[in-house]
């Protein structure tokens, strides 16, 4: 039994780079995504110029739920809507440069979304793996909120 468990783990290695590898940074993001922006600052900045509010994903690469939103909720038709009436911003809490934000918004569990206001307050939040329509529902909600 030692033996196959040795012989797989390489195996199951080289299947979680090729699944979550380099390719799931922020730029590895597939075609019909959102443009997201990897600075929190810059967003806000974005966020405040546009009065769009901000969609933060706090992220890693090796969360299975994180790549599974990223790689077919966010491109997905029924958020493609709504790309354009946020300023969308990807954090991989992995990523040190990071760890000020996600203390700021108490980040304890990931995929964590959260809604920022163009002012800069929090909005409203979902934590854990979604499906396109009910992401995208999430989505007319936090909209609803902000008129």
């Amino acid at each position: 039994m030692k033996r196959i468990s040795l012989l797989l783990a390489p195996l199951l290695a080289v299947a979680a780079f090729f699944a979550f590898g380099p390719s799931s940074s922020a730029a590895g993001f597939p075609k019909g995504s959102p443009s997201f922006k990897t600075d929190y600052n810059s967003a806000l900045k974005a966020s405040k110029a546009s009065g769009k509010p901000m969609l933060v994903v706090f992220s890693a690469t090796w969360c299975a739920p994180c790549q599974a939103n990223k790689k077919k909720v966010y491109p997905s038709p029924s958020v493609k809507a709504y790309h354009d009436k946020f300023i969308w911003v990807y954090l991989d809490t992995d990523k040190k440069e990071n760890t000020k934000v996600v203390q700021m918004f108490k980040v304890s569990g990931i995929p964590h979304i959260q809604f920022v206001s163009a002012g800069g307050k929090s909005i409203d939040k979902v934590v854990g793996g979604t499906t396109p329509s009910k992401f995208a529902k999430k989505l007319g909600q936090v909209l609803k909120k902000m008129r």
